[in-house]
């Protein structure tokens, strides 16, 4: 019975070359003699061996792949924003490997590690940012290109996402013209986003010469936002209410929450006399236009943060000089969607 090609080793001893010439090929078809690459091209259609892409780019100066970490790989933006990523990259000849951190620092680097191990060429991650550990994701950048997206690590760091301020002056003015100014909902301090669309809120209050008016909310570093969102505002309505008339929430996963409790205690969401509360979001999630009421919110472009962000990667892996480089943003205007909830 023949053996079964199951190694490199295995398919050299099959083909006759040694084991360096055939790595050569695998790295680069070219790199090897006509004849070589012929016969070498002809044993694997008699073998039908396929050799492991992870041992061949571990050779490589510079693999073909490319890792993105993301906080939670089921969330409808993330999935949007790496299938965007993933099908640039197959188009230009890399692979995009995902991997999730689920919101926890030590998965985070874990996730890091794993990557430095696979030699992969970039990376695009959405850090977890104050609980990111910085030093290591700063090694990380080092030695191979890195983008971020949805909320940059750093004044310094290259990233692509939308611009906090223009969304959020942009939705606050709209709430401001429409009816009663919006008081603030928070979301969990997960990442940098957090306090930046807060500030974004104070900024924009005050170019419309508004008092800000922050709900006080119990501190978390929870991505199951709805359920955030739920509590909190159900703790809020039961003591006495919001602040104000109109709500306008970090995130659309965080209004879901707060119109759910205002469903249980009887109260009614929406634009006019017959109603008890308005409420606003942030992001355009998949699912804010069925809401009950659909959700008037501002939309990030999921396609072109991810188009963008693997554009610029590619971009720098097109570079000589693989170091580190500072103060390239891209930031992407939101768009206003008006739906029932505000």
């Amino acid at each position: 019975m023949a053996k079964t090609i199951r190694t490199m080793e295995d398919f050299s001893d099959f083909v006759g070359l040694s084991r360096t010439t055939v790595s050569k090929y695998f790295n680069d078809p070219n790199s090897v003699r006509k004849n070589t690459r012929s016969a070498i091209e002809a044993a694997l259609k008699k073998s039908d061996f396929r050799p492991s892409m992870f041992a061949v780019n571990l050779n490589r100066r510079r693999s073909n792949i490319l890792g993105v970490i993301v906080p939670n790989s089921t969330d409808p933006f993330y999935m949007a924003l790496t299938r965007r990523i993933e099908t640039i990259a197959n188009e230009a000849g890399f692979l995009a490997f995902v991997l999730s951190s689920d919101g926890r620092a030590e998965m985070e680097d874990q996730a890091i590690q794993t990557f430095r191990s696979m030699n992969i060429a970039g990376a695009i991650i959405a850090p977890l940012g104050v609980r990111s550990h910085h030093r290591i994701l700063a090694e990380l950048g080092a030695s191979i290109p890195l983008i971020y997206v949805d909320s940059p690590l750093d004044e310094t760091s290259s990233f692509v996402g939308t611009d906090n301020r223009q969304s959020f002056r942009l939705i606050v003015d709209y709430l401001c013209r429409s009816g009663e100014p919006p008081c603030y909902f928070a979301m969990p301090q997960v990442n940098n986003n957090a306090g930046a669309r807060q500030e974004a809120y104070v900024e924009a209050m005050r170019q419309f010469k508004m008092t800000p008016v922050i709900v006080p909310v119990a501190e978390a570093r929870s991505w199951d936002f709805e359920k955030f969102g739920y509590d909190e505002a159900l703790r809020i309505l039961k003591s006495g209410g919001f602040p104000t008339g109109t709500v306008l929430c970090a995130n659309d996963r965080i209004a879901f929450g707060v119109i759910s409790a205002a469903y249980e205690l009887g109260l009614k969401i929406g634009h006019g006399a017959d109603c008890d509360l308005r409420v606003a979001g942030h992001d355009d999630h998949p699912l804010s236009r069925y809401a009950c009421p659909p959700i008037t919110t501002v939309a990030q472009n999921y396609n072109e943060i991810g188009r963008l962000s693997i554009e610029l990667l590619l971009k720098r892996l097109d570079e000589k000089v693989v170091a580190k480089r500072e103060g390239e943003r891209i930031l992407l205007n939101a768009e206003l969607m008006l739906r029932r909830s505000a």
